[in-house]
């Protein structure tokens, strides 16, 4: 008969978890899923009359192979081990493990894909088709309203590169007149600044007005109130109104998102100069690595500028 889970275990995966939530602000689904994995890897130790606290090098790879077996993605392989690394990290570095029998386990080689990126031409054509009914004063107001709301967060998070969990979630004081820069709280509760173009303080002033000539202007501390609810715009919600604009500018549903416009800010600024590290700290990244997935767009730009500049590009060697 299998054992119940020790207290040992459940004592030592909520202090890992306790640390996470108030030292790095981890947020609910993180330590969900944190949760669930170190679930996983203390029930297949205690299925072999092991635990996390005694857990060695070869145990661990035990487990890692049980996933595999059980027909884990590589993504989902490395997610584990990552959760494994940090917990056994974490318990060294407080004292409760002499060792650390995580510190060499390799993950699976996962192939690295590319970012599904709009051309800049695509992503005018959905701004101008969004500008359309926006602009268009014979609409009734609720149905202008919304296109104006459309437009408004298209081109904030053309503009910002914004989370679309971010984007949803700006209060209504990130619409002030003078604003110029946007205070983001992103991933962990981090702040950053983001500067706003022209044309998105505009659209939030366009947005606005019609707001407030609806009368709902003071009624929500959000800038993108839901409407008939209480709380904000839902990332579902935006990414619906996105893909219908998307196929009425002939962009299949499949190659449209918001996070699809957020790899196109990052890309397009790539493509037209900017620095890696400028762009990092506008996203929002921790590590250089996870900007890094553009590095294909600077790769081209740098073939473009030898094929352009190089004076035997045309003639060869």
């Amino acid at each position: 008969m299998a054992r119940g889970p020790s207290a040992s275990d459940e004592t030592l995966v909520e202090l890992f978890l306790d640390m996470q939530a108030a030292e790095r602000g981890a947020s609910e689904n993180t330590l969900s899923a944190y949760r669930n994995d170190l679930a996983d890897l203390a029930a297949h130790l205690r299925a072999g009359g092991d635990s996390i606290a005694e857990a060695t090098t070869d145990s661990l790879r035990e487990f890692l192979s049980s996933l595999a077996e059980r027909g884990f993605k590589a993504s989902s392989l490395a997610r584990r081990l990552s959760s494994v690394r940090q917990l056994y990290r974490f318990l060294y570095a407080e004292g409760k493990r002499a060792d650390d029998p995580a510190a060499v386990l390799e993950g699976p080689k996962r192939a690295r894909t590319l970012p599904r990126v709009l051309s800049i031409a695509e992503v005018d054509g959905l701004l101008v088709r969004a500008r359309e009914p926006a602009e268009d004063e014979k609409l009734a107001p609720a149905i202008r309203l919304r296109a104006a709301r459309l437009l408004c967060l298209l081109e904030l998070v053309y503009a910002t590169g914004l989370r679309v969990s971010e984007l949803v979630a700006l209060p209504a004081s990130a619409a002030r007149r003078d604003q110029r820069m946007l205070v983001v709280r992103g991933k962990g509760a981090k702040e950053r600044l983001v500067p706003l173009n022209a044309a998105a303080k505009r659209a939030m002033t366009e947005y606005l007005k019609l707001r407030t000539s609806a009368g709902d202007a003071e009624k929500s501390k959000w800038l993108f109130p839901s409407f008939g609810e209480q709380g904000h715009l839902t990332r579902q919600h935006f990414a619906r109104e996105l893909k219908a604009l998307g196929q009425a500018c002939g962009i299949a549903p499949d190659r449209l998102s918001p996070h699809v416009l957020r790899h196109a800010f990052a890309s397009h600024l790539l493509h037209n100069g900017a620095d890696l590290r400028v762009v990092q700290t506008l996203l929002g990244h921790a590590d250089i690595s996870t900007t890094q997935i553009y590095t294909h767009v600077l790769e081209e730009r740098l073939k473009a500028l030898v094929r352009d500049l190089h004076p035997l590009a045309d003639g060869g060697a």
